[in-house]
Parts: structure tokens; sequence; C-alpha cells
């Protein structure tokens, strides 16, 4: 008896290393908090679809996920490296500054201990002006009412640096407000904006709210501050708003924006086994996936492995070779 023992203690031992965490059957189950964004976004469907995926082999790997409604980008990578969230969802721009120590992050200095998993669909700058305010382009802003994104959120910079190429100060030249996507939507309608930026990947649900309602809307183009974005910044990528997802926006056809990619990040305390779990299941399912949103119909395994400025998860490129596609 006291042999088998023996002989168990080294199988798990082993088991142990070679995974590089505690066997499924063998721990308690482990809960992992997923960091996304306001629950009409596609941060908060992406988390959800992982989730699900994820969930079905609960089981076998001894992983729960659950999704957390957040502040978006900044609260996510944040909350991830001080071991609030397990993982988060954040725009590739602010991925790139966390790990540059730009930005938010210029106090603190590189966050050295984040880290990548996958990228997944294109995320639009997306300007909602009413038909009524008199706006047609960026320059118009001068003097209106207008949502930039609550603090916290990816969108916000995006806005900011929109306005600095169109040579608007945001603090001087306008009337800046400061709440979420959701409630903008609900605002612009009440005639309490102008207008509001919104950086998302489409269809979702605040531009639809924001189009559908008794006030006319329409995206507002910004094919010039696109171009002049894309030379200086190496996150941001010229992209458009596809307008068939809105019946009743004032627009004819898609509109020229720039945009980010939506990342999904850890940091180095979570371990191999849950990377990989994680990613094996996304990747191996991923015909699936693609079907849970339209925002990830165009998505190829490619694309995941790209603008990921942190090192990826040890336990993620454990997948990665094994699957060569690294």
């Amino acid at each position: 008896m006291k042999n088998m023992f023996v002989l168990l203690a080294v199988f798990v031992f082993c088991f142990t290393l070679s995974t590089g965490g505690t066997p499924p059957d063998a721990q308690a189950e482990n809960i992992i908090t997923i960091g996304t964004g306001a629950v009409t976004g596609v941060f908060y469907q992406a988390g959800g679809a992982i989730s699900r995926i994820v969930n079905k082999k609960r089981e076998e790997y001894g992983i729960r996920c659950s999704v957390e409604s957040t502040d978006g980008s900044v609260y996510n990578i944040n909350a991830v490296i001080s071991g609030e969230l397990d993982f988060g969802f954040a725009q590739s721009d602010r991925h790139y500054q966390a790990v540059h120590g730009l930005a938010e992050w210029k106090p603190t200095g590189r966050l050295k201990k984040l880290r990548s998993m996958f990228s997944l669909y294109s995320e639009a700058c997306t300007l909602c002006a009413a038909a009524d305010s008199g706006i047609n382009n960026i320059r118009d802003l001068r003097g209106k009412k207008v949502n930039l994104g609550n603090p916290g959120s990816g969108h916000r910079q995006n806005s900011i640096d929109a306005l600095a190429q169109a040579g608007i100060d945001y603090k001087k030249d306008l009337t800046a407000e400061s709440v979420k996507a959701s409630d903008a939507s609900r605002l612009l309608q009440q005639g309490k904006l102008d207008a509001f930026f919104y950086t998302v990947g489409h269809p979702t649900g605040a531009i639809l709210n924001a189009t559908s309602g008794k006030r006319k809307v329409k995206i507002i183009p910004m094919p010039v501050i696109a171009s002049k974005l894309t030379r200086t910044y190496p996150y941001y990528v010229r992209t458009r708003v596809p307008v068939e997802y809105y019946r009743s926006v004032q627009n004819r056809s898609d509109v020229d924006t720039f945009g980010v990619r939506a990342t999904f990040v850890t940091s180095d305390k979570v371990s191999n086994l849950v990377a990989y779990a994680i990613t094996k299941e996304i990747f191996e399912n991923f015909n699936y996936f693609k079907s849970l949103h339209v925002a990830f119909e165009g998505l190829t395994q490619k694309d995941m492995l790209e603008n990921l400025a942190a090192p990826i998860h040890p336990g993620a490129m454990r997948y990665y070779k094994e699957a060569g596609l690294k």
C-alpha cells in the first residue's frame, strides 16, 4: 500500500511538471473571471462566447469562466495586473501603451507582467451625431456637447486623438462629457448630447439604440483623420463602419474611419494550464466561435496572432506550437 501511495505521488508530480499546473481532477474548480466592457458592447459578447466554449469542458479542465462587465480597456489591463481579473479585453492601442509605459502608464512605467493571449475583431472609432445638430464633419464638433467616453475605456483616448488631429482642444473647444456609450445613446436621443464617439466592433447595441430612436442620427466619416493617425501611430488602422447593420441611420454607404484591434490579455500570474486550456478550446472550436457574433465572421486564426504587443503567455504559446501556428 505504501508503494502505491509513492507511485501516485510521483505520477501527480510528473503530471504537474508536464502541464504547468495541477491536473484538473486533482484540484478544486478554478473560477476564472474575464473583464469585458459595457453590456451593449462586443467585448461583453466576446467574453460570453469564450466562457460558453470553455465551460463545456468544465469537468475536464476544472475551470469555470465567468464574465464581468467593466469600464473597458484601461480598467481591464490594470485589473489583470493587480490580480483582480484573470483575463480581460483591451484595444490594441491601450495594450501597446501599457507595454511601453505610455499614456496612463507613464507614471508606473512598462507593465512587464502583461501577457497576450490572442487578438480578435477590428474595432472602428464611430462618431455618431444627431442629424439636427449641424454636424457634418469632425470640425463641426466645436461648441457642441460631445461624449468622449468614460474614464477607464479605450475609446476615450481615440476620441481625444481624433480631435487633436482636427485641431480641436477637447478641454476648451467643446463641452466634453464622460459617460458610458450605453448612456450616450440615450442622452443623444434625449437631446442632451449632440454627438458621441465609440470605438467598437459592429454591429453593437449602443449604436443600434442611438440610430433607432425618433431623433435621426448619422455616422460622421473621418477619412482625413484616419490617414493622419495611421501615419502617426503604429496601432491605428484604416477601417469602415458597415451601415447595413443600422437600418435607421441616415448614411447610405459604409463610413470611412480609423480603428484598432480587440486583444485578449492576461498576466504572468495565470497558470500555464489555464492559458493553454482556454487557447486550445477557442482555436479547436474556431468555426463555432466565429458563429457566435457577426463581428467574428471574417476572423482567421492567423489574424488572432497579430497586434499583440505583450509577450504571448507560455500556456497559449504551447498550443500555438502544437498546432503549427508558431
